[in-house]
């Protein structure tokens, strides 16, 4: 990993007390709806809760954003059953993905979220293009 941006820094000087909160208080539900937003994974539940999960590390100068691949209408009706986060090494790109202003791309770095249910494992995978002062993830649930 690059340099952590001042987003991370400020989020693991927080800790992540509520989204362990968030989290250990889904597992367990029944999903009754589940899509992508905005760059956050949301996670409506028959009892009327919803969960959302989202890269909140925000720097300057970076480009993050959420994608899969997995058709996530495919796990309604499943129950959550866990979530894994999994980092991988970052990739030297030396050429821009992304539009982005006042950033020349150089790295970009990748966090997978594996979201484990009845149904099977969805992927969310979390991206941070940045020019190596920046860098890291701090994803974060919270019920809304």
């Amino acid at each position: 990993m690059g340099n952590l941006g001042m987003g991370v820094m400020l989020g693991i000087l927080g800790g992540n007390g509520e989204t362990v909160e968030a989290i250990k208080s889904s597992l367990n539900k029944t999903i009754e709806n589940v899509f992508l937003d905005n760059d956050t994974l949301t996670l409506h539940f028959t009892d009327g809760t919803t969960l959302l999960i989202s890269d909140e590390g925000q720097a300057c100068c970076e480009d993050r954003y959420m994608t899969t691949d997995d058709n996530l209408s495919d796990f309604k009706g499943a129950t959550l059953l866990d979530l894994e986060l999994k980092s991988v090494e970052v990739i030297d790109e030396g050429y821009n993905y992304h539009e982005i202003q006042f950033l020349d791309v150089k790295y970009h770095e990748i966090q997978f979220l594996d979201v484990k249910t009845t149904k099977g494992v969805f992927t969310m995978v979390n991206h941070n293009e940045h020019n190596g002062f920046y860098g890291g993830f701090w994803v974060v649930g919270r019920i809304a």
